[in-house]
């Protein structure tokens, strides 16, 4: 006599019978170009009736079975009972449904690399690439789920930017592989964000910056006003306040990487690496360098002034710990006459200076500035981001809420081996300037070029909400001839 499960597991292998029968009738009339004859379509819709009774069927059982289990003793079953039960299925040409989660570990981002690589290798063709995810990566289910929606039909609007319709997350054949693609690209973002300067504010003990929302008028207060005594019957006396309004429209960022085909290799865990990290990076150098550098200027309607251009310039005085103490205090005058927060300061360094900073020794051989690193940590007890991106000799001193940030926390991505580039970091318009650009193809030099791009805005919320050092050589020895 068989019991409740072994009955279930028949009538479901039977039923992954008729479906496989019926999606074989239906790829041989669409390989042949042609609508089903009068036998095929007979017998598809005959299987398709004995399915429904199957579905029946399986659905009693199983309601059936839940109601036992209840009054069950819950039996502990293993990954080998699992792995077991599943082979002796097998041995009997059954599919069980039992599977054996791969445990496997990711680096942040590589699932995201997985799928940018299925995606490149596809060259668009959504079936294609849900073929090579279940090829390469069989183990790795949110990849091959989003793969597969896609495939289908899912629209998710382009690399990371997921659109979910209306419906539950709990359906394996529409919202959930998209929960899975929102998994994973959120944990590309977990990886790229962390590298970079803004990524960095808001994490662990670093203040945040000021987010507000995109094409929205902020008001902001500039100056404060002064209360006043009064006395009995005596008449108030008026106060100012100075205000400014700020709007961060629409502005987008965008980065070219290119690598070779060689590079890219499903077979190569070090290759899953290389795409994540190019793609990571294509996003942060543009970024970290715009959003710090005094000498970047806004450009109407394109892109944002940094936050340091047109902010109070300190020439540093000297290198030696006395020199750098009096550096600080010069740096900080302009944040303490404007009487801004000292609680949400943050200091911005390159890692050349922060090493340099963490090596210097006192008299007794102590660490002089104990707390920070060449990655970070706090300097002189205040919060510090360290940035490869930072211009050398600069240190800049910001009062996170001061900054206004708008950011969609969003980056897509696209890949072509077609396309042709002007290998520049400053292309120019061919039929503008009427002169001729070497360019470079992708498909002739076997390589493919990445795209990157990001929705952000930012802007100073005040004059005196940033300040920096210009010249700083902490820690260095002298020039020669030098005091």
């Amino acid at each position: 006599m068989k019991t409740i499960a072994e009955q279930l597991e028949a009538l479901k292998a039977t039923r992954e019978a008729h479906q496989k029968k019926m999606s074989e009738l239906a790829q041989k009339s669409i390989d042949e170009g042609r609508s089903m004859n009068t036998g095929e379509a007979e017998e598809f819709d005959n299987i398709e009736g004995e399915v429904k009774n199957l579905d029946a069927d399986i659905e009693r059982l199983t309601r059936l079975q839940a109601v036992q289990a209840k009054s069950a003793t819950p039996a502990v079953v293993t990954a080998a009972d699992n792995a077991k039960a599943a082979d002796e299925a097998a041995s009997r040409g059954v599919t069980t449904g039992v599977q054996v989660k791969n445990t496997e570990k990711l680096e942040k981002g590589i699932e995201f690399a997985r799928y940018a690589m299925c995606t490149l290798k596809a060259k668009g063709n959504p079936e294609l690439a849900f073929r090579l995810a279940e090829k390469h990566y069989p183990q790795n289910e949110r990849v091959v789920n989003t793969l597969k929606a896609q495939a289908e039909g899912a629209d998710l609007g382009g690399i990371m930017k997921a659109v979910v319709e209306a419906g539950t997350t709990l359906d394996s054949t529409f919202a959930s592989p998209l929960v899975d693609y929102q998994n994973f690209a959120g944990d590309f973002i977990e990886f790229q964000r962390p590298q970079s300067i803004i990524g960095q504010f808001g994490q662990g003990n670093v203040p945040g910056l000021n987010g507000i929302p995109f094409n929205v008028r902020i008001a902001g207060q500039t100056s404060g006003g002064n209360a006043s005594w009064v006395g009995e019957g005596a008449p108030k006396p008026l106060t100012g306040f100075d205000f400014n309004a700020t709007e961060l429209r629409w502005a987008k960022v965008a980065a070219i990487s290119v690598l070779t085909n060689e590079l890219i290799r499903f077979s190569s865990p070090s290759a899953e690496r290389l795409v994540r990290d190019a793609l990571a990076a294509a996003v942060n150098e543009r970024l970290d360098i715009d959003f710090i550098d005094p000498a970047k200027a806004a450009v109407a309607n394109v892109s944002p002034a940094s936050i340091t251009n047109g902010a109070t310039a300190v020439a540093s005085g000297g290198n030696d710990a006395d020199a750098i103490r009096d550096d600080v205090r010069r740096l900080w005058a302009p944040f303490i006459a404007a009487r801004n927060p000292p609680r949400s300061a943050v200091y911005l360094m390159d890692s050349t200076t922060a090493l340099a900073l963490s090596l210097m020794l006192n008299p007794l051989g102590q660490v002089e500035f104990p707390g920070l690193t060449m990655a970070g940590g706090t300097f002189m007890g205040v919060p510090t981001i360290v940035s490869d991106y930072i211009p050398a000799g600069i240190v800049v001193l910001v009062n996170a809420r001061d900054i206004w940030l708008a950011d969609d926390g969003q980056v897509t991505v696209d890949a072509s081996q077609e396309a042709s580039l002007q290998m520049l970091d400053n292309p120019t318009n061919n039929s503008a300037s009427g002169t001729a650009t070497s360019m470079v193809s992708m498909f002739q030099t076997n390589s493919t070029a990445f795209r990157a791009e990001r929705y952000i805005n930012w802007a100073r919320r005040r004059a005196s909400g940033v300040a920096y050092l210009t010249g700083v050589a902490w820690g260095q020895p002298a020039a020669p001839g030098g005091g």
